[in-house]
This record gives structure tokens, C-alpha cells and sequence, in this order.
């Protein structure tokens, strides 16, 4: 079969795609009006009031975490490099059973709006709250760039707007979002776009398998008679097994230690919810890998590696050229608007998330001590968003042009290196402490920040140096041992009674749900007793 050599429309204005863009617009600022009168409290802003339903908030995490990275980016990986494409989806779906069965019930037993609840439950407030939220704001911000930058491209490319425009109109409706909806709007348009997504790509995929039969192995084969045997095996795009391993355990860890999708799980009202939601939320996300997959080697045989790499070199328009050369113009339109759609609802749930660090975090608990009334903590949050919604236009348009990829894999570094770790050690170890978890998370984030520009994909790719100093893309190999290993050696030589005296309550906690413990049973006519330490107030589990 060969592959289409007609005349693509990429590039130039396509009414369907602005039709279909404006009536995703329309439906989401619908919602978030309809959201904004129900969003009156903190609780309501940053955690929805706690009450999305599991199959409600799975829709959501999918949404949230099915990025234009994910749809365009790993598409076109797969068409470019073969099976070894499937690398960064594999990665990042294994993540998310180390977020069902480590983090997702403790996380919502333990916190209220962000991570740093959970971390800072037992510790010292103020050191503590101040290093999660450098770590958390450095990896909203590098991811913010990627998803602004890619928008400006994305849209330049499908809507024939120019790459300001597209970062501008991207930013003001993302605001619009966040500052008056919060996380009910946030949340819907999450679900929106997951359904949007998921129904585009399937139909494409559905397309695509169309012309071969409904027989996938009819189209590996047709590939690999273009492109040769080897496009069916895996050492192409990483041959260095240490290299592999690197990148995959920042994947894996990173997508337990990312900020925006921690904080989903406060929106539901239970463990058990939180737990399922991320059960629904795999079974979307890895079916929607799958069907990646499928357009990554529909587009190597039905668009051709040098059509796609004509238009982008990295790649990234190979789903949106699949879809012009199955449907026509009409779909090419569809699947844009889903692409704008998609990263919209990534920015928002970014925004929100680096929005409760500054206004929760930093306001709330380090400045405020813990006693800024409700009113002016949400005065704050919405300013925050405000600000960071500002911050992201202004970045997307001083780094147009740039390679963004090395920022995407800061931020999936930094997470897994200086979030993840603290998190689990300060759930699983009784000898945590205050200073154990600020070196750890301190720890983590500079050393990523620093290997990475270290980096071949920094001083190689992006500054044309011959070699670089550090041989990994991607130091998670390196920083995530580290960051746990610092946290270990600290705290080891740091000793803090409190925190080990207050462990029996967040363990109790965190498996239980529950501030209550369970009745004492006590011999008749003896009183019976709380264990101390465990507060009497009422949690619903």
C-alpha cells in the first residue's frame, strides 16, 4: 500500500476544526458558569466539595493525564520509530498501579487539597509546606511550557492562526476555567475532553484497521514490508539499557508523584472512591494506548515517515495527517479541535494544582500559620490562578520555537525524584522527619533539574556541544535513589520524637479513613479510652 501523496491541509485555516473548536468552547464555559455558582468554599475550588462520584473522577484522572503528548506525541513516535514508540505509553501506564495500591487511599485519608497535607501530616508545618511547594510550582511551571509551547505549534499548524495568537486564546479560556469554576469545572471539562479523546481516536483507529480488514496484523505486516522487520522490534529509539531503565522509572514514578493527579483524589468522597476511580482511570488510559498504537503505524503506512517528518520533524502531526488521509478534511477538523480540547483541560487541572500550593500551601499555612478565613483563602487561590494563568501566556511565548520535549521529561524527573519519595516514606517509615523530608524533596528537585541540563538532550540536542557531561537523557536512575537516600541518611541524623510518637495516628488513618479509631472493648464497669495523639472529630470514610 502507499502512502498518500496528496496535498495536506495542515497549515491552513479549516472551518471544521474552528466549528468544532467553538462548540467545545461554548459547552465548556456553559459548565464552568453552571460550576461557578455552585463554587463558593476553598473545599469547593480546589477539591470539588469532595463529591465526584469514582466513575466521574476516573474520567477525569484519564482526562487529566491523556495529554497532547500522549495523543500526538506518542502516535507519532510509534510512526516514526516503530514498536519502540510504545516506550513512554508502557511507562506511564505502569505508573498507575503504584498509584492505586501506594498512593491513592492514604493520599485521600491523609490530606485535604494538595500532597503536602499527607507529607506534612505528622512533621513540622512550614519547612516542609515551603520544599513541596518548590518542588510542585517547578514541575506546573515546566509542564505549563510544554503544553502552552505545543498549543502555539498545534494550533499555528491545524487552525492556520499564528503561534501568539494560539497561546493567547489557549491561556484566556484556561483562566476562565480555573478562576471562576475551580475544580467542578475543571473536572467537567476533563470529562469532556476524555470522552472527546477516546471517541476520536477510536473512530480513527476504527478507520484505520478499515482498510486492512479489521486485521492489525495485516497492517504490522504492511509495515514491516515498507520499513523493514525491524520496525516490529524493540532497541531503536533506546538501544542503552541503562538508559531505558532510567526513563522508565521516571515515567512510572513520576506519574505518582505529579501534582495535578495527586490532587484529584481529594475530590472524591472516600478511599474506596479514590481507589476506584484510578481502577477506571488505567482501564481508559491503557485502552486508549492500545488505539495509539494503531495510528502510529497507520499513519507509517497510510501518510509515509517522510510526509509526517515534512510537516514536523519530531513527529507530532501524524494522528492529524492519519485523519485527513481517512476522512478527509471534515475529520482532520475533529480530531484538531480534540487536540486543542486536550490541552486545555491539562492546563487547567496544571493551574489549579500550582494555584493550591501557592494560595493552601504557602498563604494558608505558612504565611496565614494556618488562620487566613475562608473568604480570603479563596481571594487568594483565585488570584493565584490568575497569575499563573498570566505566567503561562508569557512563557509560551518567550520559549515559541523552542525543543520542548527535555521539559516534559523535567517535569515527570522532578516528580518522581522529589515528590514521590517524600510521599511514600513519610506513609511507610515511622523514623521520618521534618529535615529528612525537606532534604528529600530539595534533594530531588535540583539534582534533576541540574542532571538534566547536564544532560545530552540539553548540551547535545539543544546547545550542539559534541558530549555531555551526564551520559542519561533522563536521570531518574540517578536522582530518584538519591532523593530517598537522603531523606533516609537526614532523618537518621536528625531524630524527631513527635514525628515517630505521631505515626500509630497516620498509619490508623491512612488504612482506616477514619479520624475515630474502632471501640475499645473494656471490662464492664471500666471506662474506655481514645489512644492520644487521635483527634475525636467525625471523618466520613
Amino acid at each position: 500500500m502507499n502512502p498518500s501523496t496528496a496535498g495536506s491541509q495542515i497549515g491552513q485555516p479549516n472551518t471544521t476544526a474552528i466549528v468544532f473548536f467553538l462548540i467545545f468552547v461554548s459547552i465548556t464555559l456553559a459548565i464552568t458558569y453552571w460550576a461557578a455558582r455552585r463554587t463558593k468554599t476553598t473545599s469547593e475550588f480546589f477539591a470539588a466539595g469532595g463529591n465526584i462520584s469514582a466513575v466521574q473522577n476516573g474520567f477525569a484522572l484519564a482526562g487529566d493525564f491523556m495529554s497532547a503528548a500522549s495523543f500526538l506525541g506518542i502516535a507519532g513516535l510509534v510512526a516514526t520509530s516503530g514498536f519502540d514508540g510504545l516506550i513512554y505509553s508502557v511507562g506511564w501506564l505502569v505508573g498507575w498501579p503504584v498509584v492505586t495500591f501506594l498512593i491513592a487511599e492514604p493520599l485521600r485519608n491523609l490530606g485535604k487539597y494538595t500532597f503536602a497535607d499527607a507529607v506534612a501530616y505528622r512533621l513540622k508545618q512550614t519547612p516542609v509546606r515551603l520544599s513541596a511547594a518548590v518542588g510542585t510550582l517547578t514541575v506546573v511551571v515546566f509542564y505549563l511550557i510544554a503544553q502552552m509551547v505545543g498549543a502555539g505549534n498545534l494550533i499555528h499548524l491545524l487552525f492556520g492562526l499564528s503561534y501568539e495568537m494560539a497561546v493567547v486564546i489557549v491561556g484566556a479560556v484556561m483562566i476562565l476555567y480555573v478562576l471562576f469554576g475551580g475544580m467542578i469545572a475543571t473536572t467537567w471539562v476533563q470529562i469532556v475532553k476524555a470522552v472527546l479523546l477516546l471517541g476520536g481516536a477510536s473512530a480513527l483507529a476504527v478507520a484505520v484497521l478499515w482498510k486492512f480488514g479489521m486485521n492489525p496484523a495485516a497492517l504490522f505486516n504492511e509495515a514491516a514490508k515498507m520499513y523493514g522487520p525491524e520496525v516490529l522490534a524493540p532497541g531503536k529509539l533506546v538501544a542503552n539499557p541503562l538508559e531505558t531503565i532510567s526513563l522508565g522509572v521516571a515515567l512510572m514514578f513520576g506519574t505518582a508523584g505529579l501534582p495535578h493527579i495527586l490532587m484529584r483524589f481529594y475530590t472524591v468522597p472516600n478511599a474506596k472512591a479514590a481507589r476506584t476511580s484510578v481502577f477506571y482511570a488505567t482501564g481508559l488510559i491503557g485502552f486508549f494506548y492500545l488505539v495509539t498504537f494503531v495510528l502510529g503505524f497507520g499513519a507509517a503506512v497510510l501518510v509515509g515517515r517522510q510526509g509526517i517528518t515534512a510537516v514536523d520533524k519530531g513527529g507530532n502531526m501524524a494522528a492529524p495527517m492519519l485523519a485527513e488521509v481517512v476522512g478527509g478534511t471534515g475529520f482532520l477538523g475533529f480530531i484538531a479541535a480534540v487536540s486543542f480540547a486536550t490541552i486545555l483541560a491539562v492546563v487547567a487541572g496544571l493551574t489549579l494544582s500550582g494555584a493550591a500550593a501557592l494560595s493552601h500551601d504557602l498563604w494558608s499555612h505558612v504565611v496565614r500559620k494556618g488562620h487566613a478565613p475562608e473568604a480570603e483563602q479563596l481571594k487568594v487561590a483565585r488570584l493565584a490562578s490568575l497569575l499563573l494563568g498570566v505566567l503561562a501566556i508569557i512563557l509560551g511565548v518567550v520559549f515559541k520555537g523552542q525543543n520542548v520535549a527535555f521539559m516534559v521529561g523535567l517535569a515527570f524527573a522532578i516528580a518522581a525524584s522529589a515528590n514521590f519519595p517524600a510521599l511514600l516514606l513519610s506513609m511507610l517509615w515511622k523514623g521520618f522527619t521534618t529535615r529528612g523530608a525537606v532534604a528529600s524533596m530539595l534533594t530531588g528537585a535540583f539534582s534533576a533539574v541540574l542532571l538534566i541540563f547536564l544532560s545530552p538532550t540539553v548540551q547535545v540536542e539543544l546547545l550542539g556541544h559534541a558530549s555531555a557531561p551526564f551520559p542519561l537523557k533522563n536521570p531518574g536512575l540517578v536522582t530518584i535513589p538519591l532523593s530517598f537516600l537522603v531523606g533516609w541518611v537526614v532523618s537518621l541524623l536528625s531524630p524527631e520524637a513527635e514525628a515517630s510518637r505521631r505515626f500509630a495516628e497516620v498509619q490508623h488513618r491512612m488504612h482506616v479513613g477514619a479520624l475515630v479509631p474502632p471501640p475499645v472493648v473494656t471490662p464492664p464497669g471500666v471506662a474506655g479510652s481514645v489512644p492520644p495523639g487521635i483527634p475525636e472529630a467525625p471523618h466520613k470514610v
